[in-house]
């Protein structure tokens, strides 16, 4: 069965595999179940990316943590215009307020981050021109879990 492409979360790059699709009158269905579980785990995998995060996966995440522009302008010392454009991807996100959001994610969603150390973290925040691939085991929804990605 070939993976889902999970465009419903707002992002263009989420693949989950073991999704069943049902035939329904000859329409395919698909229904996810544990919304918040996969969710959590797609959180994860932005956190975890080995470079920075995209405007789409900011927006991602600001949402995830119920947070308005204007509030997480002020977490990372910029405005909310900044905020927007940012997440229109119109400018790239400044390293350091890559590095603050992925750990203030880490916080309010109660996240692991990937790394033992902030230095680590800090590492993977430089801007990309691509968004990475975020790949998704979905066979149990009670435990989806992010897969790693071939180099």
């Amino acid at each position: 069965m070939p993976a889902y492409h999970y465009k419903e979360c707002g992002l263009d790059n989420v693949m989950v595999e073991g999704i069943p699709c049902q035939d329904d009158d000859g329409d395919e269905v698909v229904t996810i179940h544990n919304i918040a579980g996969l969710h959590h785990t797609i959180a994860e995998a932005i956190v975890a990316h080995k470079a920075g995060i995209s405007g789409k996966e900011l927006r991602f995440l600001r949402t995830e943590m119920g947070m308005t522009q204007a509030e997480l302008a002020k977490v990372v010392h910029h405005d909310t215009q900044s905020i927007g454009r940012w997440e229109r991807g119109e400018i790239p996100i400044e390293p350091n307020a890559d590095a603050i959001i992925r750990l203030l994610a880490v916080e309010r969603l109660n996240l692991s981050n990937g790394t033992d150390s902030v230095e680590g973290l800090s590492g993977r925040c430089v801007p990309t021109a691509a968004p990475q691939q975020i790949l998704i085991d979905g066979h149990d929804p009670t435990h989806y879990r992010a897969l790693e990605l071939a180099a």
